[in-house]
């Protein structure tokens, strides 16, 4: 599960600064999805690399499961970030001379020793993955042989090659278009309730807020609105 709380971050600005993220509070628990909207320049992007532990606020805590990452030094951040958080950026970064498979599998080499598997477990794993998100038979293909949606989905599958217990997820359909953004959103979905992650997923594309367990509005670094579980409401239709 993950937690911020009373979160704030500012970043300099001239002689003042600026909030980017305006003493925030919200949940996610395992097996769902939390969607984070808002017009451009909200705080969404500043937020989520908060819980991502990229950033430290400048106040409040961001719990995962019991460890406040807040609190880490920037070697145990990285720590946690590997070990139980997956991202999945707005664009893919696939490594251009890396198979599908391959981009899965590099990911084990980034893990901690202790979690390093042999290379055919990895392998083995990584195929796994591959069939979840629906590209067994592309295990092959570099990323100029796929296409975005298939990209997308090698992005979604690397993110949780490690068996992150968060989820965070920054814009996943601005390139696609409504069909295959809604098969991405679909995709995220259906991991999260087999794979128990706490998922977190900013998104502008305002369509597919009704399908997540909770959904929450950011102005100027605030929570303008929410709707679901963040904070212990009773879920409402949009």
């Amino acid at each position: 599960m993950i937690t911020l709380d009373n979160v704030t971050l500012t970043f300099p600005d001239g002689e003042g600064r600026v909030t980017a993220v305006d003493h925030v509070t919200l949940s996610a628990r395992p097996g769902t999805v939390t969607g984070i909207t808002g017009p451009s320049g909200s705080g969404k992007s500043s937020l989520l690399a908060v819980a991502a532990t990229l950033i430290h606020p400048d106040s409040g805590r961001v719990m995962i499961d019991d460890v406040d990452a807040a609190q880490l030094s920037a070697p145990e951040a990285t720590e946690l970030r590997r070990d139980s958080i997956g991202i999945v950026f707005q664009q893919s970064n696939l490594l251009p001379s890396l198979t599908a498979l391959e981009q899965l599998a590099v990911m084990n080499e980034l893990g901690a020793p202790h979690s390093r598997g042999k290379r055919a477990e990895v392998a083995a794993h990584a195929r796994e993955l591959l069939d979840a998100v629906g590209l067994a038979d592309q295990a092959h293909k570099r990323p100029h042989q796929l296409s975005g949606g298939q990209r997308q989905r090698i992005n979604i599958a690397r993110a949780l090659m490690n068996d992150p217990k968060v989820l965070l997820v920054d814009e996943p359909t601005s390139a696609l278009d409504q069909e295959r953004g809604a098969s991405i959103i679909e995709l995220i979905l259906r991991l999260t309730d087999e794979r128990n992650t706490s998922t977190l997923l900013v998104t502008h594309d305002l369509v597919h807020l009704p399908r997540m367990h909770a959904v929450v509005n950011m102005v100027d670094g605030a929570l303008e609105s929410v709707r679901g579980e963040v904070r212990g409401e009773v879920p409402v239709a949009l």
